[in-house]
């Protein structure tokens, strides 16, 4: 018999940050419980402004039919992203209708996509599994400091407690949320399906780049999205400024916050700071294999004691060393698990000097963390986990 799934991402492949729900589908295409039919509703790739596109094509194959719902063009602020979801959920609740299905899933970082589906299953009163990748009430308050983040936050906050009350099954990407999430709903069951390793990193090994001269500048990259969460803007322009003699940095990506760490490398007169537009995953790599150290930074916001950035695993597996601005659960799960990561207090220039300087400037053995956090593995114990769910 055949599970019809409908599955909600606001992203997908070939955009960008979308690689866990194109693993999700894949392992419930290939489970041998049985025979799967998902409908994925998405988007057309609009992660940044300047990547958008409205003609792109996915190639037809059993068991997955793909449906991208074409978007307004934005700024990637807080109103356009809002007036691009309202786009999406209409286009969701045309694509649904007259269509029956056994489950409905959906994989979900600021709320509204979990959101929708709960409305979609309370409807249709079908099974819901919801895969929570962000506390987005918890960060509303210091995204927008005062009354309208208050505001925001309880408005939320009543969204996120009918959105989880109608789950049937939730799973949480980082156990650092496990605390909030039982607090306040101690009612329900949670999983906690992690983040992991592509296949691109685990099969073959990605080799390294040619060996490093003592008198060459260290090269740091950072690759990633460029927003409020990361927080780039105050700490890579006073530590490039510190390391100007010693250090070149690579910044790849794009985001909301892009122009304020522009302005500041502006303001300070930074020349040892390259920016690039984002790039695909296959010449990401070629970035990491030239690296001598890979960079990461979270902001200085509470919600973010609880995460753990998908971009840890990826830097982990290329062997490079890697230096961190991380608090609080990251900072466990980095210090714990990943071999030769350095850790400082996010936004402290002299704990990112100091930091620094423990890093061992060579490739590191990180095969048993590939293993251990494989992707593929992962996913498969979640299909189980998704098919189970009645």
């Amino acid at each position: 018999m055949t599970t019809r799934i409908l599955l909600l991402s606001f992203y997908y492949p070939p955009d960008l940050a979308a690689f866990r729900v194109e693993a999700m589908v894949e392992a419930l295409l290939a489970h041998p419980g049985g025979e799967v039919q998902i409908d994925l509703l998405t988007t057309h790739p609009n992660r940044y402004a300047t990547s958008y596109t409205a003609d792109s094509a996915d190639p037809q194959r059993p068991g997955l039919c793909i449906t991208r719902i074409a978007l307004p063009r934005h700024a990637n602020n807080f109103c356009d992203q809002a007036w691009g979801f309202t786009a999406y959920a209409r286009g969701v609740r045309q694509a649904i209708k007259g269509k029956a299905y056994d489950l409905i899933l959906a994989s979900s970082s600021r709320l509204m996509t979990a959101a929708l589906a709960a409305t979609i299953a309370h409807t249709r009163k079908t099974a819901l599994y919801l895969d929570i990748r962000d506390i987005f009430v918890d960060v509303l308050p210091e995204l927008f400091p005062g009354i309208r983040g208050k505001v925001l936050a309880r408005l939320f906050a009543v969204v996120e407690r009918l959105t989880i009350n109608q789950a049937s099954r939730v799973n949480l990407v980082s156990p650092g949320f496990l605390a909030y999430f039982v607090e306040r709903y101690p009612h329900k069951t949670f999983s906690t399906f992690t983040n992991g390793v592509d296949d691109a990193f685990f099969k073959p090994p990605l080799p390294q780049g040619p060996a490093r001269a003592p008198t060459d500048r260290l090269k740091i990259v950072y690759a990633g999205n460029i927003g409020a969460g990361q927080g780039l803007e105050k700490i890579i322009p006073p530590l490039a400024q510190r390391l100007a003699d010693s250090a070149c940095f690579s910044v790849i990506g794009h985001g909301g916050t892009l122009q304020k760490l522009r302005d500041e490398l502006q303001r300070l007169q930074i020349t040892n700071v390259e920016l690039i537009a984002p790039r695909p995953r296959s010449q990401l790599i070629d970035d990491y294999q030239e690296a001598d150290v890979l960079f990461l930074h979270l902001n200085t916001f509470q919600a973010f004691l609880k995460v753990v950035p998908s971009k840890l695993f990826e830097y982990a597996a290329t062997g490079k060393p890697i230096l961190a601005g991380l608090a609080g659960y990251p900072k466990h799960f980095a210090t714990t698990h990943i071999a030769n990561a350095s850790v400082f207090t996010p936004a402290d220039l002299e704990a990112a000097i100091a930091a620094l300087a423990r890093l061992k400037l060579e490739p590191t053995d990180r095969s048993a963390f590939i293993r251990d956090y494989a992707r593929t593995t992962i996913q498969q114990r979640m299909a189980v986990d998704i098919l189970g769910t009645r």
